[in-house]
């Protein structure tokens, strides 16, 4: 594989066992994380939970760089709920998901031009673009108590 971009940063990480018990880490130590299956009792995270807070992360700050190149002023409890599911489809693993995106204060039409924006400069949007069942949702920003009920 030939690369002609200009890389502005490496992630590196050492993984060990899998999902089933293993553990990640990072090269500088600043992540390091037991991993277990989806759904597992007992400590850790599965790669579907480290997706999702990526994902949601980036695409959250390509919201911001959209709203900054169309002069939009961003409230700033702007959120994003990331949902990442395995599924099988004829016999194979496959992943879908949902990006359940909240700009309160921000009309629907201007929200979806962020959130679409967002989905051309996101690089983990272009990654998956085409090749996993995905659906973005503009919502109704999240009270307290909806948040305490989710976790």
């Amino acid at each position: 594989m030939s690369f002609q971009t200009k890389v502005l940063y490496t992630a590196k990480a050492h993984t060990t066992g899998g999902r089933e018990g293993g553990r990640s880490r990072t090269s500088d130590g600043r992540l390091d994380v037991q991993l277990t299956l989806p759904g597992a009792k007992g400590e850790g995270t599965n790669p579907e939970q480290l997706f999702a807070v990526g994902w949601s992360s980036c695409f959250l700050s390509a919201i911001k760089l959209e709203a900054t190149t169309q002069k939009i002023s961003l409230p700033e409890n702007v959120s994003i709920d990331a949902e990442v599911d395995l599924c099988t489809t004829d016999g194979q693993y496959v992943l879908q998901a949902r990006l359940s995106v909240s700009l309160p204060g921000i009309d629907r039409m201007t929200a979806q031009k962020l959130v679409d924006g967002a989905h051309l400069l996101c690089p983990y949007s272009k990654a998956v673009h085409g090749n996993i069942k995905l659906e973005t949702m503009i919502v109704e920003p999240r009270t307290t108590s909806d948040l305490s009920m989710a976790l």
